[in-house]
């Protein structure tokens, strides 16, 4: 665990959870409950992208079915919030700039920046990673496919070179993605609780996922 520069404010807590939720599953929100009880936050915002710049070219669903079925899946989660901000702009979803819009909105609150493993590697190749790090504090997935100990090292070096604030989530090993489950689905298997089962449903109901005949299985 990595505390330069943790946030010691009383201001309310935040948890950010961004994402193309392509679809949103339930390793998405283990990974919230987990922040949200390991650090105390007040609220998790599921934020999804609106125009996700890593997945330009290719196929997704709309953002009107990314965001029903996350607020589908979190619906009974008092804690739990979907956030549409960013539909308030437009041009690709910089998570850079997300948090500082969020920061001009909320100015009353402290926001702590959710993500996996694998992004925690990769967080020098974002747009403007110098400003994601310096206006959220980052909660980063302890497990994956990365050995500890390389994670560690990546937060020791971002948290010198940055002045960042990172700390490990400890949550248990979840091997779901949401590309297996859109394979899955495409390929005419079951994705029974591998997704919330109003997510399920909706899938069902809307065909998504299918594949170029139109073969669509949850």
């Amino acid at each position: 665990m990595v505390n330069m520069g943790e946030q010691t404010t009383n201001k309310k807590r935040i948890g950010i959870m961004g994402g193309t939720f392509n679809p949103i599953h339930i390793g998405h929100l283990l990974l919230a409950e987990t922040a949200y009880r390991e650090y105390k936050l007040d609220e998790i915002w599921f934020v999804p992208a609106f125009d996700p710049p890593h997945k330009a070219g290719q196929k997704i669903a709309s953002y009107q079915d990314r965001a029903e079925m996350t607020a589908l899946a979190i619906r009974d989660i008092e804690y739990f919030r979907r956030s549409d901000i960013e539909t308030e702009r437009r041009g690709y979803s910089y998570t850079s700039e997300t948090l500082a819009l969020l920061h001009d909105k909320y100015p009353e609150y402290d926001f702590y920046f959710i993500m996996g493993a694998d992004s925690l590697l990769q967080i020098e190749q974002w747009h403007q990673p110098e400003r994601v790090l310096k206006q959220a504090t980052v909660l980063a997935s302890g497990r994956g496919h990365q050995p500890l100990d390389k994670l560690r090292k990546q937060m020791d070096y971002l948290s010198e070179k940055y002045d960042a604030c990172l700390h490990l989530i400890h949550i248990p090993e979840v091997d779901i993605s949401s590309a297996l489950i859109r394979e899955k689905i495409a390929s005419g298997h079951s994705v029974r609780f591998m997704v919330p089962e109003a997510v399920y449903h909706y899938i069902g109901a809307h065909r998504l996922y299918a594949d170029e005949k139109g073969k669509c299985c949850v």
